[in-house]
């Protein structure tokens, strides 16, 4: 039998490299500027350059916005793995951000009838950008090592919530727009240089919450690789993630910080523009394999000490 096929939103944001070394299907998101509808992923384009148009179009002022995708996209995109005999895992970023996950169930519920034979399993990353990304590498690294559709469905339920995602911003104006936080709060906190950290939490529809602060973007980023210290599991064997809205210098400072605790493959990979758009350029998002947000749930209250390295003399 043909081994099952594996699809993501483009919100999963894996880079081209490794997306086609794995064999992972994209299912695109649309974006729209300046009354133009364009595709958030394109073969035809390279992801950076669609990305720095995008985000130097936000910091211009141009606001952006993007569409839910109906059920009979993915259900159009799906179908010829379908046809091929194959069965099919679909990642979605989370059902507590986007109403994504309900459409690509539908899609599911509808191709299952069609194809009775096959087994189709729509999956919610409970995260997004490459914390959905890094979710799907496993699932392919444990394809390609002969597990089945339904046993790689079974391990995501169970190892999802270790997936710990935490990002900053560098304008608040963005989570202000998203409702985020109050007009209040984003003008104090950039008047004041406050920098907030947010994080996926442990709710079934996980959402973006915010769990902490920062006086100044390097502080900020200290925060965030010393969080990394507290709760990774076996960095020096995982892969982690940093995605950043076009703010490179940003994303490979704190690669180095991460290098100093432990880390050794990190991607690191321009913000998916779905929901890049409501952070806005200047976002850095860490992504690493961890403890379990359900069992072990991070608070400022548990927020770790600075590293050594970060300590001031």
């Amino acid at each position: 039998m043909n081994k099952f096929a594996i699809y993501v939103d483009s919100a999963a944001n894996i880079p081209n490299a490794i997306r086609i070394a794995r064999d992972i299907r994209v299912i695109s998101f649309n974006f729209i500027i300046d009354g133009e509808e364009r595709p958030c992923f394109s073969e035809d384009m390279p992801f950076e350059q669609t990305a720095k148009q995008f985000y130097d179009a936000m910091r211009a002022g141009t606001e952006a916005k993007t569409s839910l995708l109906p059920a009979e996209i993915f259900a159009d995109a799906i179908r010829p793995a379908l046809e091929e005999e194959r069965d099919v895992l679909l990642f979605t970023l989370s059902s507590g951000v986007s109403g994504t996950f309900a459409q690509a169930q539908e899609a599911g519920k509808r191709l299952q009838k069609e194809y009775p034979d096959r087994k189709i399993f729509v999956l919610d990353s409970a995260n997004a950008s490459l914390g959905e990304g890094l979710i799907a590498i496993k699932v392919a690294d444990l394809r390609d090592m002969g597990e089945s559709a339904e046993a790689c469905a079974e391990w995501v339920k169970e190892n999802t919530y270790k997936m710990n995602s935490f990002f900053t911003v560098d304008d608040l104006k963005y989570l202000r727009r998203s409702g985020r936080i109050s007009r209040t709060v984003a003008i104090a906190g950039t008047l004041l240089n406050i920098k907030p950290i947010l994080q996926a939490d442990a709710s079934d529809n996980a959402k973006i919450v915010s769990c902490g602060r920062a006086r100044g973007r390097k502080k900020a980023l200290e925060t965030i690789a010393d969080i990394f210290a507290k709760r990774a599991v076996r960095p020096e064997s995982n892969t982690i993630a940093i995605a950043h809205a076009d703010c490179e210098k940003d994303a490979l400072m704190l690669a180095d910080m991460l290098r100093e605790r432990g880390a050794n493959d990190i991607i690191i990979e321009y913000y998916d523009l779905c929901t890049g758009s409501h952070v806005g350029p200047g976002c850095v998002a860490l992504f690493f394999w961890g403890k379990d947000r359900r069992k072990e749930a991070f608070s400022p209250e548990t927020a770790p000490a600075a590293h050594p390295a970060t300590q001031k003399v």
